[in-house]
């Protein structure tokens, strides 16, 4: 099969043949690297949708239909610079991509500047294309040539994994150890929803009720130190998955916004996503978090959705998260497997 690769979007009729790369060997310079943009998104958008239709457990951490528009959402107006990316489309419909995440600094909250020296990579390949996981590979391999590389594919993914493995990419003991970095998806449908029950003097809100400061408030509060700000939020409302009435807070007695949840509905599959979910450390322990996801997960439903979906860290040392998810009824349903290639001399 020829595939078409680069560009913004599907090649347009009669383009289709100055575009079609003759040997998928065949790379751009890294002056012609193009960076992820709003319209990438939503392609990648409609690929996870089209792989959650059929095959959810193989679609990794952070390239479900709610995680790509939060991530890119967020970080764009200050990390978008170190951003390219590659997509490869088939019959004018993308198949793969991959989104490389170069070294950087990012200001925290806190004042103190976080490097990130190595690379990363984020991609999907649909499983009727497993023969580009090869050409991701190759692209991330020239595109990150010298630095450390990691990623982060699905366990379930084996053929993928095979592949980087052929490519030299081992486990990654750190992410693997009790106190590493590895995420699980979890699920569970929304038949069955207890009534949420929050202490006397706390409210559910909605972020289009409780407005931008509160919203980035109730972040940075439960995420410090963190990188996000009201540039970083507004970039979030500007991406096509997001509602405002989806995303919900909780309002302490005193006004502070004591945790929130943004909700991303996937209509097409009738399936909806918690991403971020967390709450402030004054309100921890106090089954506040638990009312909330309930109280989402009843104005999911309301919107259409069947299945709701969360990911957390699922190493050993970080039990708080999985334990709050598996108490409101989720159960796993996939897990990454993180792979590193270590950095190569000048």
């Amino acid at each position: 099969m020829k595939y078409v690769a680069g560009g913004a979007g599907p090649p347009t009729a009669g383009k289709t043949d100055r575009l079609v790369v003759k040997a998928l060997t065949q790379w751009r310079s890294m002056t012609d690297l193009e960076l992820v943009t709003a319209a990438d998104v939503h392609l990648m958008q409609g690929l996870a949708q089209r792989i959650t239709a059929t095959h959810q457990e193989l679609l990794g951490a952070d390239a479900s239909y709610g995680e790509l528009a939060w991530i890119w959402g967020k970080g764009h107006a200050n990390q978008g610079d170190h951003w390219p990316r590659r997509l490869w489309f088939a019959d004018g419909e993308l198949v793969a991509w991959a989104w490389a995440q170069l070294p950087r600094k990012v200001l925290l909250s806190n004042g103190v500047v976080k490097e990130a020296k190595g690379a990363y990579l984020a991609y999907q390949v649909h499983p009727d294309h497993g023969d580009l996981t090869d050409e991701v590979i190759a692209w991330y391999d020239s595109t990150a040539a010298g630095l450390e590389r990691t990623v982060l594919p699905s366990a379930a993914d084996t053929a993928a994994l095979e592949r980087w493995a052929a490519h030299g990419y081992v486990a990654d003991p750190s992410a693997l150890g009790d106190d590493g970095s590895w995420t699980q998806l979890n699920q569970r449908d929304l038949t069955d929803l207890e009534e949420p029950v929050l202490p006397d003097g706390f409210r559910f809100l909605t972020a289009d009720e409780a407005g931008p400061e509160a919203a980035v408030r109730a972040h940075l509060d439960a995420w410090s130190p963190s990188a996000y700000s009201l540039e970083a939020y507004e970039g979030v409302r500007q991406t096509s998955a997001y509602r405002g009435d989806l995303h919900v807070l909780v309002r302490a007695p005193d006004g502070v916004m004591a945790c929130s949840a943004v909700i991303w509905l996937d209509e097409a599959n009738r399936t909806a996503e918690f991403e971020p979910v967390g709450t402030h450390p004054d309100f921890r322990r106090r089954g506040l978090a638990r009312a909330m996801l309930l109280h989402g997960m009843r104005l999911a439903r309301t919107a259409g959705a069947r299945q709701m979906t969360v990911a957390c860290l699922g190493a050993p040392g970080h039990p708080a998260a999985r334990g709050l998810y598996y108490g409101v009824g989720f159960r796993e349903l996939a897990r990454d497997a993180p792979l590193l290639k270590p950095a190569t001399a000048p």
